[in-house]
């Protein structure tokens, strides 16, 4: 993979899509987390620091440490910031819900509930300041339609749509090894690179624990499966447990309609 032409492929595509669509600003969500920094990083890269605007959403489960990251961050990239904390608007959610469920609210509802949170809080934003927003999610945890949709799949463009996760992480250290090569200093921050990912829905929450296997390897069997057009067979044949294989190929089917509503995003299947 030629990581340097892939990230320049998501910056024109991400620049071009912007000023097409007749807007100069965008608003994007800063997690803390490696994903949301990328795209950070790619807008500035397209349009500048002064266009490019931060939102912290800290939750019930955000920790010190994402928050802290997402603000190193932008202080970095030079990008304004604001903080809007959804704990009320949860508490808020969650308190009708139990009405009308008539059970404590919790599980899978209550973390879907966050992300939808931070996407009315996104998109509010996006309509008063005439800003499009930039949906930050990453192709392998949207072919397991690890997502929450109306939530995380929000969003008018999605720069890192087509990247595959290991590679957001190979991108991540290019843009940073660019940077310190022109003498300046990295963009993303370390801590956020080293640090596992997760999406903070829930306590000790971890995305690899959630999706029942590490990226890595996912990565691999999907980029047989989808990119390679190989057969459940064929891909264990390759050394991979074959109900493994079966398994993310079941889930890549069943959710296709979650894949169904997601943005746009950059061609970047020339510089796989």
């Amino acid at each position: 993979m030629d990581v340097g032409a892939m990230y320049g492929a998501c910056v024109r595509q991400t620049a071009d899509f912007i000023r097409n669509a007749g807007f100069t600003d965008v608003v994007v969500g800063l997690s803390g987390g490696i994903d949301s920094s990328l795209v950070a990083t790619m807008a500035c890269d397209a349009l500048g620091a002064r266009c490019v605007h931060g939102v912290l959403m800290p939750g019930p489960y955000s920790s010190k440490g994402s928050v802290r990251d997402a603000q190193l961050l932008a202080d970095r990239l030079g990008i304004s910031t604001m903080t809007v904390p959804i704990t009320g608007p949860y508490d808020a959610f969650a308190q009708v819900l139990t009405q009308a469920t008539g059970q404590p609210f919790g599980g899978l509802a209550a973390e879907n509930t966050q992300a939808r949170c931070r996407m009315v809080v996104l998109m509010a934003l996006a309509n008063a300041r005439g800003w499009m927003m930039l949906n930050t999610g990453n192709k392998s945890e949207a072919a397991m339609g690890y997502s929450t949709l109306y939530g995380d799949t929000a969003g008018a463009f999605a720069p890192i749509g087509g990247v595959y996760k290991t590679q957001v992480f190979e991108m991540c250290a290019w843009r940073n090894r660019q940077a310190q090569a022109a003498g300046e200093m990295p963009p993303i921050p370390q801590s956020v690179i080293e640090k596992p990912p997760s999406a903070e829905l829930a306590p000790d929450q971890s995305d690899e624990a959630s999706l029942g296997i590490d990226y890595a390897t996912l990565d691999r069997i999907l980029m047989a499966l989808v990119e390679q057009g190989r057969s459940v067979d064929e891909v264990a044949a390759a050394g991979f447990p074959r109900a493994q294989v079966a398994d993310i190929a079941d889930r890549y089917a069943a959710y296709a309609f979650k894949r169904a509503v997601e943005p746009p995003f950059p061609d970047t299947a020339f510089y796989d």
